[in-house]
């Protein structure tokens, strides 16, 4: 009697997760960019990730909403919606005003609907000294209410312009490259699990 080796098919690579990297702050003077220069550098060490940058302040939306918007702001939508559309999951870097985040950031979130829905969001946030998490805590609430899924796992920045030297570098980076590896793993879980969860069945919620 002879036996025959038994092999299990082997699963091919899932393709790179699509995020957009949203920079929230259109504020004169921000520092939004340092932090964004940053987490590209982290994004683009990973093979599982192919990332789309969207910037508040190149896309100038009005805080009020219409269901039919004047040429110039169809125009803007046009730009970012299908950007948004196609994203199977987001990164939204957002600073701290006044305990929240800012107008354009909210705008920007405000003008869609079905772009968000069951796909993860993660946050990096930055400010003094609660490093922008009260803004992160209102944000969840505000995506729990798109049908988003926030992950867990954040990075923030405490006290932030002097985290990084005048060439835009961490000055320790060991514990914000951890927390970011943490956020990122956990953005990729639930990016390829609601990714085939939504190929099998179309969210419905």
């Amino acid at each position: 009697m002879t036996t025959e080796a038994v092999t299990s098919p082997v699963t091919p690579p899932a393709a790179p997760l699509r995020v957009a990297v949203i920079i929230g702050s259109n504020r004169e003077g921000r520092f939004g960019p340092v932090v964004a220069g940053w987490l590209l550098d982290r994004l683009r060490e990973r093979t599982d990730l192919a990332f789309d940058v969207t910037d508040a302040a190149e896309i100038p939306l009005p805080t009020a909403l219409s269901h039919s918007p004047a040429p110039e702001v169809a125009a803007e939508l046009a730009k970012v919606t299908p950007r948004l559309a196609e994203a199977e999951a987001f990164i939204v870097l957002t600073p701290e005003y006044n305990h929240s985040f800012p107008a354009s950031l909210k705008a920007l979130i405000d003008w869609h609907y079905g772009e968000w829905r069951a796909k993860p969001v993660a946050f990096v946030s930055y400010g003094g000294l609660a490093g922008g998490l009260r803004a992160v805590e209102q944000l969840r609430q505000v995506f729990a209410e798109l049908h988003a899924v926030t992950v867990r796992d954040t990075v923030s920045f405490h006290n932030a312009g002097a985290s990084f030297d005048e060439d835009g570098r961490h000055r320790d980076p060991s514990g914000a490259n951890a927390a970011a590896k943490a956020m990122l793993e956990q953005l990729v879980w639930w990016g390829l699990a609601l990714r085939e969860a939504k190929s099998a069945r179309p969210y419905g919620g």
